[in-house]
């Protein structure tokens, strides 16, 4: 793994000052007022929920603004309908999540004289989110509902990579919100920096692997505990059994939503040797299925900006230098050396090597290696030979090769017979492991994520613990023996 590169010059004093100030309101906040009721969390949660209703076309505008060129239907689909699924879903299960949770009393004869143990989720406090620009307002609004529904505050940095977005979720935010309640914090990587490094009671991060390596230092000097959320590169495995069109025709839609800029986008595929060319003749007619025009296709993303856009394509240069095959699917042969924005058209890679900067960085982008094996096991080998992914995706009709896949591979998370779909899974846990981060949110997972698990045991008021307290004797000696055994 590269090392991490530097973060930019320290944020102004100014500004490290207003995060502090907003910091200590939201902490006195929560001490002045205790943890909030059950009625005021679904208070909250249902005024994001009505602001991103009432505000639905200005948010789709200002994606489209940041991306340059973005699919509203998408945008309208994954940050809108996307962010309020999670806030409905917290909403309506609030009740039985705040539920203390009954705890088995040992030894057993306690709770015959009236003992008790339970668990209490008590909310930790004030929660720091840094979101990201591939999906700004989902990235911010996912999380955000279990932090709300564990009962805690919120602070928000989201990216300057999409400055309109940005600054209307500040807007949108201020208006519905009291700054000790919810607040938007604007500003470069070195506002990141420093926003990283305030003493909130948790942290959530979702970003690039090389910057959550400055992230966690910060977050160390608090000892913040924090919800990482990163990337990868999120495998493919196809099998025999798979059915090669539909195979294809579901992967490709995953590699070009959002012009493939989604954390769980299938990195690369890896498939039978004598399935490859199927396979890749099936992406191609998909493709050109779901965009018969790219270069003006409003269904069609950008790549975010320019710095982006040419690493991508210097993937795929290197690859093409080292040996690699290059199919550029581009249904109607149309010239993208002279474009208002960004759009790749979707781009397959044929047996790249591990030499190839494409197969050590994530893509990213709208770019597909394919690499192939002779038995499955390769494949597997192959996974495990390289860093966690955030997901991973098994094609294929052969359940006992199925589980082998699941169960011999390590990623955040994973779907079969479909790429990403086990993000949209509210009562599925959404994170990474290793590499591609720790901790998890979505649904319950959220809600415990963001809370903290107090432990609360009630003694008896009968005397007879007294046995226990020195002098010591038979009795106790014949108790504690009791206990050192098999």
């Amino acid at each position: 793994m590269s090392a991490a590169p530097s973060l930019p010059h320290p944020a102004s004093p100014e500004t490290i000052a207003r995060m502090g100030q907003i910091l200590a309101a939201q902490k006195q906040a929560n001490l002045r007022e205790g943890p909030p009721s059950a009625a005021k969390r679904k208070d909250w949660l249902n005024r994001c929920i009505s602001l991103l209703i009432d505000h639905q076309d200005d948010i789709v505008a200002a994606l489209n603004a940041d991306f340059g060129a973005r699919s509203k239907e998408m945008s309208a689909l994954t940050d809108i309908a996307g962010s309020i699924g999670p806030l409905k879903h917290a909403r309506d299960n609030l009740d039985r999540w705040m539920r203390p949770e009954k705890r088995k009393v040992d030894p057993a004869p306690l709770a015959l004289f009236g003992a008790k143990a339970e668990v209490r989720f008590q909310p930790k406090g004030v929660v720091g989110i840094i979101s990201p620009w591939n999906f700004p307002v989902n990235l911010t609004f996912a999380p955000l509902a279990g932090v709300i529904a564990a009962g805690n505050r919120a602070m928000i940095k989201p990216s300057e990579f999409t400055p309109e977005t940005s600054t209307l979720l500040a807007r949108l935010i201020d208006l519905v919100f009291e700054e000790d309640e919810i607040a938007v914090i604007a500003g470069g990587p070195d506002v990141g920096g420093a926003f990283a490094g305030l003493a909130f009671d948790h942290l959530v991060f979702t970003g690039g692997t090389s910057i959550a390596y400055h992230v966690m230092r910060a977050a160390a000097e608090n000892l913040t505990p924090l919800t990482l959320e990163l990337g990868g590169k999120s495998p493919v495995i196809v099998g025999r059994s798979a059915d090669i069109q539909k195979t294809a025709a579901r992967v490709m839609a995953g590699k070009t939503m959002n012009a493939g800029q989604i954390c769980l986008a299938p990195d690369y595929a890896i498939l039978p040797k004598e399935k490859r060319d199927d396979f890749v003749a099936a992406a191609q007619a998909a493709a050109t299925k779901m965009y018969p025009t790219i270069k003006d296709n409003p269904d069609y993303t950008a790549i975010i900006n320019q710095r982006h856009f040419d690493r991508i394509q210097g993937l795929v240069a290197d690859a093409k230098a080292k040996g690699a095959r290059v199919v550029e699917v581009n249904p109607a042969n149309e010239d993208f050396s002279q474009q208002e924005h960004r759009r790749m058209p979707p781009t397959l890679v044929l047996d790249p090597t591990d030499d190839m900067k494409i197969m050590q960085e994530e893509i990213f982008g709208p770019v597909l290696p394919i690499k192939t094996y002779t038995d499955v096991a390769e494949a597997v080998d192959y996974v495990n030979a390289n860093p966690r992914p955030l997901g991973l995706y098994y094609f294929g009709e052969d359940s006992a090769e199925a589980d082998t896949v699941l169960t011999r591979t390590t990623s955040g998370g994973a779907t079969v017979n479909d790429v990403i779909f086990h993000v949209s899974m509210e009562d599925l846990p959404f994170g990474g492991v290793g590499p591609a981060g720790m901790g998890a949110y979505h649904g319950r997972d959220g809600f415990l994520e963001f809370s903290h698990r107090k432990a609360i045991y009630k003694q008896i008021g009968s005397e007879v613990l007294a046995m226990m307290r020195p002098p010591y004797g038979d009795a106790f000696r014949k108790q504690i023996a009791g206990r050192i055994k098999p």
